[in-house]
């Protein structure tokens, strides 16, 4: 049976009692102890038409599908959720605070210096960097003999084709950063991680280039969502 909440919820939040306003209950008990209607009110600070902060924030993770989905979208889709109180400024915020959240993710695991041993070492530093954005990148990452990152690079943004990567782009930083070897990586937007016809094709070409400059290509991966696939482990690369 579901909990009747108390009446001054639906009124505005300096209305009420001071220990449940969510800015002051974070404050004296810290942000574990709050909900995420209750964290995402501190974002968004005022209600409209009667409804409060919470009820905004309640209504934003409602209508996106939960706080997981609310938190790839982008400005613009979150306005799209069309919830009266939510405009331009509050949208901005929310989706500044959800891409810090990633950032912070993807700052545990600085790229430079790492060594990496197997597909999901990789997948661990880069696959908080690509799998939320709407356009697909295709990266190289070159390694020392160690198997060491020296650097990576985007080589493309948009719609991945073998008309538009070539070995070339991909080898010509490699063989500035005196790469010993390359990893390949590109992002899915779609959430499908299986290596399209497409890509399957690019990641011959480029591993054929690579054995006849002496830089082997030791994998390719496909970042999508949370998942992502290896060519190496999946025996693609040949």
């Amino acid at each position: 049976m579901k909990s009747k909440e108390p009446a001054y919820y639906g009124n505005p939040i300096n209305e009420w009692p001071e220990d449940d306003r969510p800015r002051e209950k974070m404050m004296k008990l810290g942000a574990f102890r709050l909900s995420y209607s209750e964290l995402l009110a501190i974002l968004i600070r005022t209600g409209s038409g009667g409804a409060s902060a919470v009820d905004l924030a309640r209504q934003l993770i409602d209508k996106s599908g939960g706080l997981y989905k609310l938190s790839k979208m982008d400005y613009q889709e979150i306005l799209n959720l069309d919830i009266k109180g939510i405009g331009n400024a509050k949208a901005v915020t929310i989706a500044a605070a959800m891409q810090l959240g990633r950032c912070v993710e993807s700052e545990q695991e600085k790229p430079e210096d790492k060594i990496v041993k197997s597909s999901d070492d990789v997948a661990k530093i880069y696959g908080p960097k690509l799998r939320d954005l709407k356009k697909e990148k295709f990266m190289v990452v070159m390694l020392a003999s160690n198997n060491k990152i020296l650097k990576d690079k985007v080589v493309t943004e948009g719609t991945i084709n073998s008309s538009v990567i070539t070995p070339r782009e991909v080898f010509h930083e490699a063989v500035i950063a005196l790469a010993a070897a390359v990893i390949l990586i590109h992002n899915h937007p779609s959430g499908n991680k299986k290596p399209s016809r497409e890509d399957v094709k690019i990641t011959k070409k480029i591993v054929a280039a690579g054995k006849n400059m002496d830089i082997p290509v030791l994998d390719h991966l496909v970042i999508a969502d949370e998942s992502y696939t290896s060519f190496a482990d999946e025996g693609l690369l040949n």
